[in-house]
């Protein structure tokens, strides 16, 4: 999900929430203690030189059971960030709490802000010998018509 497509959810919501993968929602006192836009610059285990980058959401739940963060000042603080940082439309990754600092991607349905998984993945699977996971067909799926023949003169 994109910053511009955070910044118009938050136009149509009176209250904000965010799920995790499991279906429970973080608790609605939470803050948002950081913006950021996050570069990477790294070498993949091909050699190819990389760049990403990311906005940055930090999210944080403390004993403030008090505090509720509106969507009008969710978006003040995502438009000084934009502004103060230079953030243009990047996507958003989530960093929220859990055993340990977790990474989420984020999807949007329409209620709810969703932290969605992300996984690792090798960029270079070409160059370090990663084999490509192959389709696996039944002998019943494969057609027959126009299959070479004995005698047929395709081979």
């Amino acid at each position: 999900m994109k910053l511009s497509q955070v910044k118009s959810a938050l136009g149509n919501l009176e209250k904000i929430a965010f799920q995790l993968p499991n279906g429970e929602l973080v608790p609605n006192h939470f803050h948002v203690t950081e913006i950021g836009k996050i570069s990477k610059n790294f070498i993949d285990c091909g050699g190819t030189v990389r760049n990403e980058e990311v906005a940055n959401f930090q999210l944080w739940d403390a004993n403030d059971y008090d505090h509720r963060l509106h969507p009008e000042k969710l978006l003040n603080i995502i438009e000084l960030s934009e502004k103060v940082l230079e953030i243009g439309d990047l996507e958003i990754e989530v960093e929220y709490q859990g055993e340990t600092i977790g990474k989420f991607g984020l999807d949007f349905d329409g209620t709810n802000f969703l932290l969605t998984t992300k996984q690792t993945d090798c960029l270079a699977k070409e160059k370090c010998g990663v084999p490509t996971e192959k389709t696996k067909l039944q002998f019943s799926e494969l057609q027959t018509e126009n299959s070479c023949t004995p005698g047929g003169g395709c081979c």
